[in-house]
Protein backbone atom coordinates (compact mmCIF):
# COMPACT_ATOMS: atom_id res chain seq x y z
CA UNK A 1 0.00 0.00 0.00
CA UNK A 2 1.44 3.33 -1.04
CA UNK A 3 1.80 6.06 1.54
CA UNK A 4 -0.11 9.28 0.71
CA UNK A 5 1.92 12.23 -0.45
CA UNK A 6 2.73 14.95 2.01
CA UNK A 7 0.58 18.05 2.40
CA UNK A 8 3.17 20.21 0.65
CA UNK A 9 3.22 17.94 -2.41
CA UNK A 10 -0.56 17.78 -2.56
CA UNK A 11 -0.91 21.55 -2.25
CA UNK A 12 1.75 22.03 -4.94
CA UNK A 13 -0.13 19.66 -7.27
CA UNK A 14 -3.36 21.59 -6.65
CA UNK A 15 -1.62 24.91 -7.37
CA UNK A 16 0.00 23.59 -10.56
CA UNK A 17 -3.25 22.08 -11.85
CA UNK A 18 -5.14 25.29 -11.07
CA UNK A 19 -2.51 27.41 -12.88
CA UNK A 20 -2.52 25.08 -15.90
CA UNK A 21 -6.31 25.25 -16.13
CA UNK A 22 -6.24 29.04 -15.76
CA UNK A 23 -3.53 29.45 -18.39
CA UNK A 24 -5.33 27.09 -20.80
CA UNK A 25 -8.57 29.00 -20.45
CA UNK A 26 -6.70 32.29 -20.81
CA UNK A 27 -4.93 31.13 -23.97
CA UNK A 28 -8.20 29.85 -25.44
CA UNK A 29 -9.96 33.12 -24.65
CA UNK A 30 -7.05 35.16 -26.00
CA UNK A 31 -7.03 33.10 -29.22
CA UNK A 32 -10.75 33.61 -29.76
CA UNK A 33 -10.53 37.36 -29.12
CA UNK A 34 -7.48 37.71 -31.36
CA UNK A 35 -9.10 35.75 -34.19
CA UNK A 36 -12.27 37.83 -33.93
CA UNK A 37 -10.31 41.06 -33.90
CA UNK A 38 -8.17 40.10 -36.93
CA UNK A 39 -11.25 38.89 -38.82
CA UNK A 40 -12.97 42.20 -38.15
CA UNK A 41 -9.88 44.10 -39.36
CA UNK A 42 -9.81 42.06 -42.58
CA UNK A 43 -13.51 42.72 -43.20
CA UNK A 44 -13.10 46.45 -42.55
CA UNK A 45 -10.17 46.59 -44.98
CA UNK A 46 -12.25 44.84 -47.66
CA UNK A 47 -15.12 47.29 -47.05
CA UNK A 48 -12.81 50.28 -47.30
CA UNK A 49 -11.32 48.96 -50.58
CA UNK A 50 -14.78 48.40 -51.98
CA UNK A 51 -15.89 51.89 -50.93
CA UNK A 52 -12.76 53.37 -52.48
CA UNK A 53 -13.52 51.50 -55.70
CA UNK A 54 -17.08 52.89 -55.77
CA UNK A 55 -15.84 56.42 -55.21
CA UNK A 56 -13.39 56.13 -58.09
CA UNK A 57 -16.11 55.20 -60.62
CA UNK A 58 -18.08 57.62 -62.78
CA UNK A 59 -21.64 57.29 -64.07
CA UNK A 60 -22.32 58.69 -67.54
CA UNK A 61 -25.84 58.52 -68.95
CA UNK A 62 -26.73 55.73 -66.53
CA UNK A 63 -23.65 53.74 -67.36
CA UNK A 64 -20.76 52.91 -65.04
CA UNK A 65 -17.31 53.76 -66.34
CA UNK A 66 -14.06 52.74 -64.68
CA UNK A 67 -10.90 54.88 -64.73
CA UNK A 68 -8.77 54.23 -67.79
CA UNK A 69 -5.34 54.22 -66.12
CA UNK A 70 -3.94 53.93 -62.59
CA UNK A 71 -2.23 57.31 -62.73
CA UNK A 72 -5.59 58.81 -63.52
CA UNK A 73 -7.24 57.52 -60.43
CA UNK A 74 -7.52 53.87 -61.35
CA UNK A 75 -8.94 51.22 -59.12
CA UNK A 76 -6.90 49.65 -56.33
CA UNK A 77 -6.10 45.99 -57.03
CA UNK A 78 -7.65 43.50 -56.58
CA UNK A 79 -11.09 45.03 -57.19
CA UNK A 80 -13.82 43.86 -59.60
CA UNK A 81 -16.46 46.12 -61.14
CA UNK A 82 -19.60 44.49 -62.46
CA UNK A 83 -22.23 46.38 -64.50
CA UNK A 84 -24.97 45.01 -66.66
CA UNK A 85 -24.16 41.46 -65.62
CA UNK A 86 -20.56 41.59 -66.87
CA UNK A 87 -17.19 42.57 -65.39
CA UNK A 88 -16.03 45.91 -66.76
CA UNK A 89 -12.94 45.81 -64.55
CA UNK A 90 -11.14 42.80 -63.12
CA UNK A 91 -7.69 42.08 -61.63
CA UNK A 92 -5.37 39.40 -62.92
CA UNK A 93 -5.99 36.60 -60.41
CA UNK A 94 -6.70 32.89 -60.51
CA UNK A 95 -9.81 31.48 -62.07
CA UNK A 96 -11.04 30.25 -58.70
CA UNK A 97 -10.93 33.76 -57.26
CA UNK A 98 -12.61 35.14 -60.41
CA UNK A 99 -15.49 32.70 -59.93
CA UNK A 100 -15.78 33.62 -56.25
CA UNK A 101 -15.90 37.33 -57.18
CA UNK A 102 -18.81 36.71 -59.61
CA UNK A 103 -20.61 34.83 -56.80
CA UNK A 104 -19.99 37.64 -54.30
CA UNK A 105 -21.26 40.26 -56.79
CA UNK A 106 -24.72 38.70 -56.56
CA UNK A 107 -25.00 39.46 -52.81
CA UNK A 108 -23.88 43.04 -52.09
CA UNK A 109 -23.17 43.88 -48.43
CA UNK A 110 -21.94 40.37 -47.60
CA UNK A 111 -18.50 38.83 -47.13
CA UNK A 112 -17.37 35.65 -48.81
CA UNK A 113 -14.32 33.66 -47.69
CA UNK A 114 -12.39 31.66 -50.29
CA UNK A 115 -10.34 29.07 -48.32
CA UNK A 116 -8.57 27.73 -51.41
CA UNK A 117 -7.26 31.22 -52.19
CA UNK A 118 -6.93 32.27 -48.52
CA UNK A 119 -8.87 35.45 -49.34
CA UNK A 120 -11.98 37.33 -48.24
CA UNK A 121 -14.29 39.15 -50.67
CA UNK A 122 -16.73 41.98 -49.96
CA UNK A 123 -19.30 43.35 -52.44
CA UNK A 124 -20.75 46.89 -52.45
CA UNK A 125 -23.59 47.98 -54.72
CA UNK A 126 -23.13 50.94 -57.15
CA UNK A 127 -26.21 53.12 -56.71
CA UNK A 128 -27.10 56.28 -58.65
CA UNK A 129 -30.39 58.20 -58.45
CA UNK A 130 -31.85 55.38 -56.39
CA UNK A 131 -31.04 52.73 -58.96
CA UNK A 132 -28.50 49.94 -58.65
CA UNK A 133 -26.18 50.12 -61.62
CA UNK A 134 -23.62 47.49 -60.65
CA UNK A 135 -21.39 46.01 -57.96
CA UNK A 136 -17.85 46.53 -56.75
CA UNK A 137 -16.12 43.47 -55.24
CA UNK A 138 -12.91 43.96 -53.20
CA UNK A 139 -10.52 41.18 -52.11
CA UNK A 140 -8.29 40.97 -49.01
CA UNK A 141 -5.62 38.33 -48.46
CA UNK A 142 -5.98 36.57 -45.07
CA UNK A 143 -2.39 35.32 -45.00
CA UNK A 144 -0.92 38.27 -42.99
CA UNK A 145 -3.70 38.02 -40.43
CA UNK A 146 -3.22 34.28 -40.02
CA UNK A 147 0.51 34.78 -39.63
CA UNK A 148 -0.08 37.42 -36.97
CA UNK A 149 -2.51 35.12 -35.15
CA UNK A 150 -0.06 32.20 -35.22
CA UNK A 151 2.87 34.27 -33.95
CA UNK A 152 0.76 35.77 -31.16
CA UNK A 153 -0.45 32.36 -30.01
CA UNK A 154 3.05 30.88 -30.12
CA UNK A 155 4.38 33.77 -28.06
CA UNK A 156 1.49 33.36 -25.61
CA UNK A 157 2.23 29.65 -25.19
CA UNK A 158 5.92 30.35 -24.53
CA UNK A 159 4.95 33.02 -22.00
CA UNK A 160 2.47 30.63 -20.33
CA UNK A 161 5.14 27.92 -20.00
CA UNK A 162 7.59 30.39 -18.47
CA UNK A 163 4.88 31.65 -16.12
CA UNK A 164 4.02 28.08 -15.11
CA UNK A 165 7.65 27.31 -14.27
CA UNK A 166 7.91 30.50 -12.22
CA UNK A 167 4.67 29.68 -10.38
CA UNK A 168 5.87 26.14 -9.59
CA UNK A 169 9.20 27.39 -8.22
CA UNK A 170 7.61 30.18 -6.17
CA UNK A 171 4.77 27.93 -4.90
CA UNK A 172 7.21 25.19 -3.90
CA UNK A 173 9.38 27.62 -1.99
CA UNK A 174 6.39 29.38 -0.38
CA UNK A 175 4.72 26.14 0.70
CA UNK A 176 8.00 24.83 2.08
CA UNK A 177 8.60 28.03 4.06
CA UNK A 178 4.99 28.08 5.32
CA UNK A 179 4.81 24.42 6.36
CA UNK A 180 8.30 24.10 7.82
CA UNK A 181 7.25 25.70 11.17
CA UNK A 182 4.27 23.31 11.29
CA UNK A 183 6.53 20.29 10.79
CA UNK A 184 8.96 21.60 13.41
CA UNK A 185 6.19 22.24 15.96
CA UNK A 186 4.71 18.80 15.32
CA UNK A 187 8.10 17.18 15.88
CA UNK A 188 8.73 19.24 19.03
CA UNK A 189 5.27 18.46 20.43
CA UNK A 190 5.78 14.75 19.84
CA UNK A 191 9.19 14.84 21.52
CA UNK A 192 7.95 16.89 24.47
CA UNK A 193 4.92 14.64 25.00
CA UNK A 194 7.30 11.72 25.52
CA UNK A 195 10.21 13.31 27.39
CA UNK A 196 9.42 16.81 28.71
CA UNK A 197 5.77 17.74 29.25
CA UNK A 198 6.76 21.05 30.86
CA UNK A 199 8.08 22.52 27.59
CA UNK A 200 5.79 24.94 25.71
CA UNK A 201 5.94 26.99 22.51
CA UNK A 202 4.75 30.14 24.33
CA UNK A 203 4.00 32.03 21.10
CA UNK A 204 1.86 34.60 22.93
CA UNK A 205 -1.61 35.73 21.94
CA UNK A 206 -2.66 33.97 18.70
CA UNK A 207 -2.55 36.35 15.71
CA UNK A 208 -2.35 33.97 12.73
CA UNK A 209 -2.73 30.28 11.86
CA UNK A 210 0.74 29.30 13.09
CA UNK A 211 0.41 31.06 16.44
CA UNK A 212 -3.08 29.53 16.77
CA UNK A 213 -1.56 26.10 16.13
CA UNK A 214 1.13 26.79 18.74
CA UNK A 215 -1.53 27.81 21.28
CA UNK A 216 -3.56 24.69 20.47
CA UNK A 217 -0.51 22.45 20.92
CA UNK A 218 0.29 24.22 24.20
CA UNK A 219 -3.22 23.51 25.46
CA UNK A 220 -2.89 19.90 24.32
CA UNK A 221 0.38 19.55 26.20
CA UNK A 222 -1.24 21.17 29.24
CA UNK A 223 -4.00 18.57 29.15
CA UNK A 224 -1.49 15.75 28.73
CA UNK A 225 0.60 17.10 31.60
CA UNK A 226 -2.48 17.51 33.82
CA UNK A 227 -3.64 14.01 32.94
CA UNK A 228 -0.23 12.58 33.76
CA UNK A 229 -0.12 14.47 37.06
CA UNK A 230 -3.59 13.19 37.94
CA UNK A 231 -2.49 9.67 37.14
CA UNK A 232 0.64 10.04 39.25
CA UNK A 233 -1.33 11.60 42.11
CA UNK A 234 -3.97 8.88 41.81
CA UNK A 235 -1.26 6.20 42.10
CA UNK A 236 0.43 7.96 45.02
CA UNK A 237 -2.81 8.52 46.90
CA UNK A 238 -3.99 5.00 46.20
CA UNK A 239 -0.72 3.67 47.58
CA UNK A 240 -0.95 5.94 50.61
CA UNK A 241 -4.59 5.19 51.38
CA UNK A 242 -4.22 1.43 51.01
CA UNK A 243 -0.88 0.95 52.73
CA UNK A 244 -2.22 1.22 56.33
CA UNK A 245 -5.37 -0.93 55.86
CA UNK A 246 -3.33 -3.59 54.07
CA UNK A 247 -0.76 -3.60 56.85
CA UNK A 248 -3.52 -4.03 59.41
CA UNK A 249 -5.10 -6.84 57.42
CA UNK A 250 -1.79 -8.64 57.19
CA UNK A 251 -1.06 -8.16 60.91
CA UNK A 252 -4.47 -9.47 61.94
CA UNK A 253 -4.14 -12.46 59.61
CA UNK A 254 -0.63 -13.28 60.86
CA UNK A 255 -1.75 -13.06 64.50
CA UNK A 256 -4.73 -15.29 63.79
CA UNK A 257 -2.48 -17.91 62.18
CA UNK A 258 0.33 -17.74 64.72
CA UNK A 259 -1.57 -19.51 67.55
CA UNK A 260 -4.93 -20.86 68.54
CA UNK A 261 -7.29 -18.13 69.72
CA UNK A 262 -10.63 -17.90 71.40
CA UNK A 263 -13.76 -17.53 69.24
CA UNK A 264 -14.27 -13.99 70.54
CA UNK A 265 -10.72 -13.07 69.49
CA UNK A 266 -11.35 -14.49 66.03
CA UNK A 267 -14.54 -12.44 65.82
CA UNK A 268 -12.65 -9.30 66.84
CA UNK A 269 -9.94 -10.01 64.23
CA UNK A 270 -12.53 -10.57 61.50
CA UNK A 271 -14.31 -7.37 62.51
CA UNK A 272 -11.04 -5.48 62.19
CA UNK A 273 -10.45 -7.06 58.77
CA UNK A 274 -13.95 -6.08 57.59
CA UNK A 275 -13.47 -2.53 58.86
CA UNK A 276 -10.17 -2.16 57.03
CA UNK A 277 -11.55 -3.64 53.82
CA UNK A 278 -14.45 -1.20 53.99
CA UNK A 279 -11.96 1.62 54.45
CA UNK A 280 -9.96 0.40 51.45
CA UNK A 281 -13.11 0.12 49.33
CA UNK A 282 -14.19 3.62 50.30
CA UNK A 283 -10.76 5.06 49.51
CA UNK A 284 -10.69 3.40 46.09
CA UNK A 285 -14.21 4.57 45.24
CA UNK A 286 -13.47 8.12 46.35
CA UNK A 287 -10.25 8.27 44.33
CA UNK A 288 -12.04 6.95 41.27
CA UNK A 289 -14.87 9.48 41.75
CA UNK A 290 -12.34 12.31 42.04
CA UNK A 291 -10.57 11.16 38.87
CA UNK A 292 -13.89 11.07 37.01
CA UNK A 293 -14.81 14.55 38.18
CA UNK A 294 -11.41 15.93 37.17
CA UNK A 295 -11.82 14.33 33.74
CA UNK A 296 -14.84 16.55 33.13
CA UNK A 297 -17.55 13.92 33.16
CA UNK A 298 -21.18 15.09 33.21
CA UNK A 299 -22.32 16.31 36.61
CA UNK A 300 -25.67 15.47 38.14
CA UNK A 301 -28.05 16.97 40.67
CA UNK A 302 -29.27 15.91 44.10
CA UNK A 303 -31.13 17.18 47.19
CA UNK A 304 -28.96 18.52 50.00
CA UNK A 305 -31.36 17.20 52.68
CA UNK A 306 -31.16 13.65 51.35
CA UNK A 307 -27.36 13.84 51.36
CA UNK A 308 -27.30 15.01 55.00
CA UNK A 309 -29.62 12.20 56.07
CA UNK A 310 -27.42 9.59 54.37
CA UNK A 311 -24.22 10.99 55.92
CA UNK A 312 -25.81 11.16 59.38
CA UNK A 313 -26.99 7.54 59.12
CA UNK A 314 -23.57 6.38 57.97
CA UNK A 315 -21.77 8.12 60.82
CA UNK A 316 -24.36 7.25 63.50
CA UNK A 317 -22.53 4.08 64.59
CA UNK A 318 -19.32 6.04 65.24
CA UNK A 319 -21.27 8.73 67.08
CA UNK A 320 -22.97 6.12 69.30
CA UNK A 321 -19.66 4.49 70.20
CA UNK A 322 -18.37 7.87 71.41
CA UNK A 323 -21.64 8.93 73.02
CA UNK A 324 -22.19 11.84 70.62
CA UNK A 325 -25.26 13.38 69.07
CA UNK A 326 -25.36 14.38 65.40
CA UNK A 327 -27.66 17.36 64.74
CA UNK A 328 -28.42 17.86 61.05
CA UNK A 329 -30.60 20.83 60.08
CA UNK A 330 -32.91 20.01 57.20
CA UNK A 331 -32.77 22.96 54.77
CA UNK A 332 -36.06 24.75 54.21
CA UNK A 333 -36.90 25.33 51.46
CA UNK A 334 -35.01 22.35 50.00
CA UNK A 335 -31.65 23.11 48.37
CA UNK A 336 -30.32 21.30 45.31
CA UNK A 337 -26.66 20.43 44.79
CA UNK A 338 -25.12 20.45 41.32
CA UNK A 339 -23.28 17.14 41.84
CA UNK A 340 -24.18 13.49 42.06
CA UNK A 341 -25.47 12.40 45.47
CA UNK A 342 -22.61 9.88 45.78
CA UNK A 343 -20.02 12.66 45.24
CA UNK A 344 -21.66 14.92 47.83
CA UNK A 345 -21.75 12.08 50.36
CA UNK A 346 -18.07 11.28 49.83
CA UNK A 347 -17.18 14.94 50.36
CA UNK A 348 -19.21 15.35 53.57
CA UNK A 349 -18.68 11.96 55.19
CA UNK A 350 -14.97 12.52 56.04
CA UNK A 351 -15.85 15.91 57.59
CA UNK A 352 -18.56 14.41 59.80
CA UNK A 353 -16.40 11.41 60.74
CA UNK A 354 -13.55 13.77 61.62
CA UNK A 355 -15.93 15.81 63.81
CA UNK A 356 -17.20 12.61 65.51
CA UNK A 357 -13.61 11.58 66.19
CA UNK A 358 -12.72 14.81 68.02
CA UNK A 359 -16.05 16.12 69.41
CA UNK A 360 -16.88 15.93 73.11
CA UNK A 361 -20.68 15.89 73.11
CA UNK A 362 -22.24 16.90 69.77
CA UNK A 363 -21.75 17.45 66.04
CA UNK A 364 -23.85 20.06 64.26
CA UNK A 365 -24.46 20.21 60.47
CA UNK A 366 -25.88 23.40 58.94
CA UNK A 367 -26.78 24.12 55.29
CA UNK A 368 -27.27 27.50 53.61
CA UNK A 369 -27.19 28.97 50.11
CA UNK A 370 -24.20 31.07 49.06
CA UNK A 371 -23.29 32.95 45.89
CA UNK A 372 -23.94 30.30 43.23
CA UNK A 373 -23.12 27.53 45.69
CA UNK A 374 -24.41 25.61 48.70
CA UNK A 375 -22.42 25.90 51.94
CA UNK A 376 -22.52 22.95 54.34
CA UNK A 377 -20.91 23.65 57.73
CA UNK A 378 -19.84 20.82 60.06
CA UNK A 379 -19.19 22.03 63.66
CA UNK A 380 -18.09 20.13 66.71
CA UNK A 381 -17.23 21.05 70.31
CA UNK A 382 -13.78 19.47 70.23
CA UNK A 383 -10.33 20.99 70.53
CA UNK A 384 -10.55 22.70 67.12
CA UNK A 385 -7.79 23.51 64.64
CA UNK A 386 -4.95 25.93 65.24
CA UNK A 387 -4.19 28.72 62.76
CA UNK A 388 -0.96 27.09 61.57
CA UNK A 389 -2.79 23.85 60.71
CA UNK A 390 -5.59 25.14 58.48
CA UNK A 391 -3.75 23.94 55.35
CA UNK A 392 -1.49 21.17 56.59
CA UNK A 393 -4.37 19.03 57.90
CA UNK A 394 -5.55 18.64 54.28
CA UNK A 395 -2.24 17.13 53.19
CA UNK A 396 -2.28 13.33 52.72
CA UNK A 397 -0.92 11.48 55.77
CA UNK A 398 -0.82 14.58 58.01
CA UNK A 399 -2.71 14.56 61.35
CA UNK A 400 -3.53 17.57 63.46
CA UNK A 401 -2.30 18.32 66.96
CA UNK A 402 -5.54 16.97 68.47
CA UNK A 403 -4.78 13.50 67.08
CA UNK A 404 -1.21 13.67 68.28
CA UNK A 405 -2.48 14.60 71.73
CA UNK A 406 -4.30 11.29 71.98
CA UNK A 407 -7.67 11.93 70.45
CA UNK A 408 -9.02 9.06 68.33
CA UNK A 409 -8.19 9.08 64.67
CA UNK A 410 -10.90 9.50 62.12
CA UNK A 411 -12.47 6.41 60.65
CA UNK A 412 -13.31 7.94 57.26
CA UNK A 413 -11.49 8.57 54.01
CA UNK A 414 -9.47 11.58 55.07
CA UNK A 415 -9.69 15.34 54.74
CA UNK A 416 -7.24 15.35 51.81
CA UNK A 417 -9.53 13.23 49.66
CA UNK A 418 -12.60 15.23 50.73
CA UNK A 419 -11.00 18.51 49.57
CA UNK A 420 -9.70 17.00 46.36
CA UNK A 421 -13.09 15.55 45.46
CA UNK A 422 -14.87 18.84 46.29
CA UNK A 423 -12.47 20.82 44.10
CA UNK A 424 -12.86 18.31 41.29
CA UNK A 425 -16.63 18.90 41.49
CA UNK A 426 -16.19 22.69 41.31
CA UNK A 427 -16.29 23.37 45.06
CA UNK A 428 -13.89 23.35 48.00
CA UNK A 429 -13.42 22.39 51.65
CA UNK A 430 -12.03 24.84 54.21
CA UNK A 431 -11.62 25.08 57.98
CA UNK A 432 -11.83 27.98 60.43
CA UNK A 433 -9.30 28.02 63.27
CA UNK A 434 -10.36 28.42 66.88
CA UNK A 435 -12.10 26.50 69.63
CA UNK A 436 -14.17 23.68 68.25
CA UNK A 437 -13.93 22.33 64.76
CA UNK A 438 -15.59 24.35 62.01
CA UNK A 439 -15.33 22.81 58.49
CA UNK A 440 -17.20 24.20 55.51
CA UNK A 441 -17.85 22.30 52.31
CA UNK A 442 -18.78 24.50 49.35
CA UNK A 443 -20.50 22.61 46.50
CA UNK A 444 -22.09 23.91 43.28
CA UNK A 445 -25.77 24.73 43.51
CA UNK A 446 -28.11 22.65 41.38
Amino acid sequence: MKHPRGVRTRLLVVVVVAVIVALTLSLAGFGLLLRHSLSTDATELAKSRAAAGVSSLTVVNGRVEAPEAPDEGGLASPVWVYAGGRAIERPRVSLGLQAAARQAASTPGQTLDVPSQNARLYATAIVSAGHRLGTVVASVSLTPYQRTERLALEASIVLAVVLLVVVVVVARWTLGAALHPVARMTSDAESWSEHDLDRRFAAGEPYDELSQLAATLDRLLDRLSASLRREQRFSAEMSHELRTPLAKLRAEAELALRRERQPEEYRQALTTIVTNTQQMTGAIETLVAAAQQESGLARGRCDAGDVLDEVADTCSALAERRGLQIEAETPSPPLALGVEAEIAVRVLQPLVENACAFARRRVHIHVERGAGAVLIAVDDDGAGVSADEIETIFAPGVRGSAAEAGAPAGAGLGLALARRLARAAGGDVSVRPGDGGHFVARLPAG
